[in-house]
């Protein structure tokens, strides 16, 4: 409505009685709202014939492209190509971190190891160089075995030494007996001699990890098998999740977690070498026992390895540190040898690792006393009060 229009409107409604004004207005209303529906209609048109014009492009060039079989083709082999693209990137990326990964951390599952990290060797590099220049000792440097026993690892070491000289693959290897019989100081004597790294395990570490158990085993085999040498694995107590599946103890997540330890370990490596400690291996799942290949019982030692148990660590724990001067400890006058062939008499039946408590136990006597010189007399009340604890325990 024009602005003449609209003055000649409200001039007449002055002129007008309420009710004519009002029936005016509503005149005034309506013509407004037929404006309004008019402008809808029209944009709701001109909407509707674009959608049709580009459906109607969209079609004449989709039924080009399918008759055109050239293109077809060649979208399709394109798009294949980028799919794989897309897959094999993100493959790499994900192994990439994991070597990363490997590198720079140290798995959960190790609670001890020798082999260097980046980490390590940037917090620490006067430590790690005084490693890596060290000289290797002998294998049996500080380990105590029965004479046949000490003829088969001493077999073993040697082969594993030429094993890794060639590259071939490693044997398993699966050690039994009571606890601190020197296990674990072969294991890792055995990598030294033939120029391996070692990580050492727990099996009792396994079962609180539940559903984690399988992540972090994958990830122990993967830092594994990113070194630049070989690696010896030593599971400790390895029958406290390596146990038959009809046991009462295996769960679900311990299931899952011993088949992602036998997917690693049911082929032989030129990688990594497996030794299991056990002390109950007729627990072992069967399985488990198809993946070892040599068996050493480590048993107690005998009268004879208890008086050279005894000599190694008085030397190392007495005599040493007397000699050197030092510690404040002295070791008083007497006849050394034959106390040592007493006191493996009254020891018999404790293991090698008992036998080192015990000496250490004899330096705190010597370090309490005013002097700091253990004496004979000393040194018999020291052990006979520890042999009494060990029966008692």
């Amino acid at each position: 409505m024009s602005k003449d229009a609209l003055n000649l409107v409200q001039m007449k409604e002055q002129t007008l009685q309420p009710e004519q004004q009002s029936k005016l207005k509503q005149l005034v209303n309506e013509e407004n709202l037929g404006k309004q529906e008019e402008s809808l209609r029209k944009h709701h048109q001109t909407f509707l014939a674009s959608i049709r014009t580009a459906v109607t492009m969209f079609g004449e060039r989709f039924c080009a492209f399918v008759t055109d079989q050239d293109t077809v083709t060649a979208t399709v082999v394109g798009l294949t190509l980028l799919a794989v693209g897309v897959k094999s990137a993100k493959n790499a990326t994900a192994a990439g971190a994991r070597f990363i990964e490997a590198g720079l951390l140290k798995p959960s599952l190790v609670s001890e190891k020798s082999r260097i990290t980046v980490l390590e060797a940037l917090q620490h590099p006067f430590q790690v160089s005084r490693r890596l220049l060290s000289r290797p000792q002998d294998m049996l440097e500080g380990v105590v075995l029965s004479p046949s026993l000490e003829a088969q690892v001493r077999d073993i070491a040697i082969a594993t030494k030429n094993t890794k000289k060639n590259c071939n693959l490693y044997r398993n290897v699966l050690l039994y007996g009571p606890p601190g019989t020197g296990k674990t100081l072969f294991a890792t004597k055995l990598t030294v001699h033939s120029g391996m790294d070692y990580t050492i395990m727990t099996g009792g570490d396994m079962a609180p990890m539940g559903r984690e158990g399988v992540t972090a085993m994958h990830k122990l085999f993967d830092w594994a098998n990113t070194s630049q040498g070989s690696l010896l694995l030593f599971v400790d107590n390895a029958d406290a999740f390596l146990l038959k599946r009809a046991t009462e103890e295996i769960n679900e997540d311990l299931r899952a977690t011993q088949n992602a330890f036998l997917s690693h370990t049911s082929q032989r490596s030129n990688k990594f070498m497996l030794v299991l400690a056990s002390r109950h291996p007729e627990q072992f799942h069967w399985d488990i026992r198809n993946c070892i290949d040599l068996v050493f019982h480590f048993d107690l030692p005998q009268q004879e390895e208890q008086e050279l148990l005894l000599r190694m660590y008085l030397d190392k724990y007495v005599l040493k540190p007397a000699t050197e001067g030092k510690q404040h400890l002295k070791l008083a006058q007497f006849d050394y040898g034959r106390k040592c062939v007493e006191i493996a008499w009254l020891t018999e039946g404790m293991s090698g690792r008992k036998i080192a408590q015990l000496v250490v136990s004899c330096q705190a006597t010597a370090y309490a006393s005013e002097d700091g010189v253990l004496t004979k007399a000393m040194l018999d009340t020291c052990v006979r009060d520890f042999v009494r604890q060990h029966q008692q325990k």
